[in-house]
């Protein structure tokens, strides 16, 4: 089993920072949970530099009932990961009380209902994004998980389907009045995906309507927009998302450009094996290869020939002498970029 991480962030909290129903979050930065992206090995990196709460890739539960062979991988948690949430999606209430059910076997600590993918076939057939188009399965989600499950259950939403349909107030309130624990906002409505600028005002809104915690993501990328987004909405953390897998240093409230290469490469050392400790080689290293691209691409030497030379190594000691001799090559003084997305 994968150990927890043995070095406490300057950014975790000593005392609660605030509470999911009985369960205590230490710190306000949270790591959004990212299909492909927020592995174990990801989320344990994520957890030494700060991040507040563990949140798994979503499942479908549909997968979870029939057994899928991936659901052990997605669902594994290392030694120490708490608060650990799994989040889960499908549209129909039935299934997910009963895919929950299962997904107890696991121990989370919290369950997070997914109301905001915007990718077609989830949000297309119902799900994900699609649950805000139908209130009363939301309110008989949240309804029927509370009352038979013994764990907290959350919601991450978006602000509606489209511009003509924000319903993200009522649907913050059906989430609190049927015992949801917490609400992640993400500025955005599903037909908005990632090509519109976030917008933060409605996560001020539904932190004003609610008595239970608020979580604000969306365009979070630098130190400044943690401050802005809190100062906006008010809200109770700040979840990042694309931005923490080329700087995961931001739970740390550092941006990318103050990061020193000793550090990155050690970031990358660590991860790399932990990668393969979890998921055996090949697949470790190959898994491994799409962190590594967005952890040196603010780098100005990182491209043509050198980058693909390190990210189209198969076998792992070439990949360890390779990397070594790009932290070797660009020594303590090359520039970095912010890397905004």
């Amino acid at each position: 089993m994968i150990q927890a991480p043995n070095m406490q962030s300057p950014n975790q909290a000593s005392h609660p920072t605030f509470y999911i129903d009985q369960v205590a979050v230490y710190g306000d930065l949270v790591l959004a949970p990212m299909d492909g992206y927020t592995d174990l090995p990801f989320r344990a990196i994520a957890k030494e530099l700060g991040n507040a709460i563990s949140i798994t890739e979503f499942v479908n539960a549909i997968d979870v009932l029939n057994n899928h062979y991936k659901i052990p991988t997605k669902l594994s948690r290392f030694d120490g990961e708490q608060p650990f949430s799994i989040q889960v999606f499908d549209n129909d209430p039935d299934r997910i009380l009963q895919a929950c059910k299962i997904i107890l076997e696991y121990q989370p600590d919290i369950i997070d209902i997914n109301m905001g993918c915007s990718v077609k076939n989830v949000s297309n057939r119902g799900a994900g994004a699609g649950l805000l188009r139908e209130p009363q399965k939301i309110e008989r989600i949240f309804s029927l998980l509370s009352r038979h499950l013994p764990v907290p259950i959350t919601g991450k939403i978006r602000l509606g389907w489209d511009e003509s349909e924000l319903n993200y107030l009522e649907i913050a309130k059906i989430i609190e009045d049927n015992g949801g624990k917490m609400i992640t906002v993400h500025g955005r409505t599903r037909s908005q995906r990632y090509t519109q600028p976030a917008i933060w005002q409605p996560i001020a809104e539904i932190k004003r309507a609610v008595n239970i915690p608020v979580l604000g993501n969306g365009d979070v990328q630098t130190v400044s927009d943690i401050a802005r987004m809190k100062e906006v909405t008010g809200c109770d953390g700040v979840m990042i998302g694309r931005q923490a897998i080329i700087n995961p240093w931001i739970f740390q409230r550092k941006n990318r450009d103050e990061i020193h290469p000793d550090e990155v490469s050690r970031i990358c050392d660590k991860h790399l094996r932990l990668s393969v400790q979890f998921f055996g080689l090949p697949k470790g290293l190959v898994v491994f290869r799409k962190y590594v691209e967005r952890y040196l691409r603010a780098y100005p030497s990182f491209c043509g020939e050198t980058r693909r030379a390190i990210l189209t190594t198969t076998y792992l000691e070439e990949f360890k002498d390779k990397l070594n001799q790009f932290f070797a090559k660009i020594g303590k003084d090359e520039p970095t970029e912010s890397s905004r997305l």
